[in-house]
C-alpha cells in the first residue's frame, strides 16, 4: 500500500492538514502524521527526512506556516518528493508561509501548493504515486470525471432556471 507522510510544524495546522488526510485515505494511501518542526526539534525532523523511505514513505507532505522552514528542511535530508503546504498565519494571511516555502533554492525543490491547500497537497502527492501504482492513475481518472460531471449538472440546472 503507498504511503504518505504528513509532518505539521504545530499541532495547530491539524485542522488543514485534516484535509489531506481525508484526501489521501479516500484514495486508499496510508497516511502517517507527526508533529516535528524545524526550528524547536531540528535534529527529529531531519531523522525523520532521512528515515522516510526506509519506513516506507513514498512522499512527504509538510505544512507550515510563519517561516515555514520545515518543507526545505525535509527535503534537505531526503531525495522523496515534498510538497510544501503552506498554512495561513495570523500575522500575514499566509503569504509568508507561502513565499518561505516557494522560493527554495536552486537543487532542493518542493513543490508548493495554495495556502491551506490541502487537498490539492493530497492529490498532487495521489498524481506522483498513481505514476507507480496503476489503481490509482485509475482512481484519479475517475476522480476528474466525478468533478467534470459535477459541473456539467450544475451548468444544466442554471441553464433550466434561466429558461424557466
Amino acid at each position: 500500500m503507498p504511503k504518505v507522510g504528513i509532518v505539521m510544524g504545530s499541532i495547530s495546522d491539524l485542522e488543514v492538514v485534516k484535509g489531506a488526510k481525508k484526501v489521501l485515505e479516500g484514495f486508499g494511501v496510508e497516511v502517517e502524521m507527526r508533529v516535528l518542526s524545524a526550528h524547536r526539534t531540528p535534529v527529529e525532523a531531519a531523522r525523520y527526512a532521512q528515515d522516510a523511505e526506509k519506513n516506507g514513505i513514498e512522499v512527504l507532505i509538510a505544512a507550515a506556516g510563519k517561516a515555514a522552514h520545515l518543507p526545505g528542511v525535509l527535503a534537505a535530508y531526503t531525495t522523496l518528493p515534498v510538497i510544501g503546504l503552506p498554512i495561513k498565519s495570523s500575522t500575514l494571511d499566509g503569504l509568508d508561509s507561502l513565499l518561505s516555502i516557494v522560493q527554495m533554492p536552486s537543487g532542493v525543490p518542493v513543490a508548493t501548493v495554495a495556502i491551506n491547500g490541502s487537498e490539492n497537497a493530497a492529490l498532487l502527492a495521489v498524481q506522483m504515486l498513481a505514476l507507480r501504482y496503476k489503481h490509482l492513475a485509475d482512481k484519479l481518472r475517475e476522480h476528474k470525471q466525478r468533478m467534470a460531471q459535477q459541473v456539467l449538472e450544475q451548468d444544466k440546472k442554471l441553464q433550466e432556471e434561466v429558461i424557466s
